[in-house]
């Protein structure tokens, strides 16, 4: 029988006035920890994050996207250009733990929301703030958008081979690592909070996070101006690594090699001509000529071939599965990274209880993954509840 967790964060609220995916992201990583979430939107067409669909996929209404960072919160409306409606979201203030917003620098303090008037509401709300581009420079204003974060911070020019042009990360890198830092500094700030009484500010960007995800890199080159970006040839998986460092076709699929010594993979391989390859410098001096004679052998046999000589002499590699294989592999269900969120019958618009399977936090508490089964909420679906409970 599985074990109740203890969960962290257990009667801390939170008011989630954020949108699309770093600021909602980051309020649903402290709604699995054990925060009450309350998503407050804007009436009639909420967080922009239920029409924006990843991949066009849509249930019950909603994005499929939406379903998955909005999980476990509740839904209310308000109006923020109300005077009612935002007397009533200043109550709400004043009784949280943590705010959490992601609009453009300027916005909250024209709505009377910003931390320095907020902080005399209530001098213990920790106040969350993600921005695109931070709140001071020439970006400050830019859309906040993961793409564009991605651009500007010079990443895409470290993807892909030097006959690509710049080669984004397929995925909203920026956002989620945004929401990753968001949560972190909320959590400090409340674990501060036990210790002084008073709350605080934590801000982050999609700038910083990109920054900081490149800190090799940026440190490197700020104390070595020699230091350029030169991107290998078509299997190389790294400007800043030698061979073999990289992903190799073979008869069936594909398979990467991480950092090994390129004599000893010669070896092993039966390579007399990268067996003889002794002296680190001619890994890189010849990276080119060592990934095409690896390239070429590799395409002689299948994946589970290679892995079978490669794993049993304890080389660092791996196969490169698809998102078909990954889904169906046994390592992907053995760590039971899914679970099942559930929307209600009743609220529903066909009547039938809509189940979606999702990921889980990626954080175990006391060996037990976290999970949680209450689904996005409807537009305002708790609009009745919370002002009963907060405004009666």
């Amino acid at each position: 029988m599985a074990t109740e967790i203890d969960l962290p964060l257990e009667g801390v609220l939170v008011l989630d006035f954020s949108q699309f995916l770093a600021g909602p992201v980051a309020a649903m990583r402290l709604a699995d920890l054990g925060a009450r979430v309350i998503k407050i939107e804007r009436p009639v067409t909420g967080d922009i994050g239920r029409t924006l669909a990843f991949a066009g996929a849509r249930a019950d209404g909603d994005t499929l996207s939406f379903h998955a960072m909005n999980r476990n919160k509740e839904g209310v409306t308000a109006d923020l250009k109300d005077a009612d409606d935002l007397a009533r979201v200043r109550s709400l203030v004043e009784k949280a733990d943590v705010l959490i917003q992601n609009f453009r620098p300027g916005v909250m303090e024209r709505i009377g929301l910003d931390w320095a008037t907020v902080k005399d509401l209530n001098p213990r709300l920790v106040y969350a703030s993600a921005s695109g581009f931070g709140e001071e420079g020439p970006w400050k204003h830019r859309p906040g958008q993961d793409l564009l974060a991605q651009a500007v911070t010079g990443l895409p020019w470290l993807n892909g081979s030097r006959d690509d042009g710049p080669v984004p990360m397929g995925l909203s890198i920026a956002d989620h690592l945004t929401s990753c830092h968001l949560a972190e500094g909320v959590t400090a700030l409340l674990f501060r909070r036990e210790r002084t009484g008073r709350g605080g500010l934590v801000q982050t960007s999609l700038l910083e996070a990109m920054l900081d995800l490149q800190f090799e890199l940026l440190t490197t080159k700020l104390n070595d101006d020699s230091i350029h970006v030169r991107r290998g040839g078509p299997h190389s998986a790294h400007a800043f690594l030698s061979a073999p460092y990289g992903t190799y076709p073979t008869a069936d699929g594909h398979i990467a090699l991480a950092m090994n010594p390129v004599d000893r993979i010669g070896g092993l391989l039966a390579l007399p001509e990268l067996e003889a390859l002794t002296d680190p410098e001619a890994w890189w001096g010849q990276q080119d000529r060592i990934e095409a004679v690896l390239a070429d052998c590799f395409r002689g046999e299948t994946t589970d071939h290679w892995l079978g000589i490669l794993d049993a002499a304890d080389v660092w590699c791996a196969p490169v599965l698809t998102l078909d294989e990954l889904i169906e592999h046994d390592g992907f269900r053995s760590i039971g990274m899914t679970q099942e969120i559930v929307r209600d019958a009743s609220l529903t618009r066909d009547g039938e209880e809509l189940t979606l399977r999702t990921t889980r936090s990626p954080i175990r508490i006391d060996g037990q993954p976290l999970r949680a089964a209450s689904a996005a909420p409807l537009l305002g679906q708790h609009d009745a509840a919370v002002a009963k409970e907060f405004f009666a």
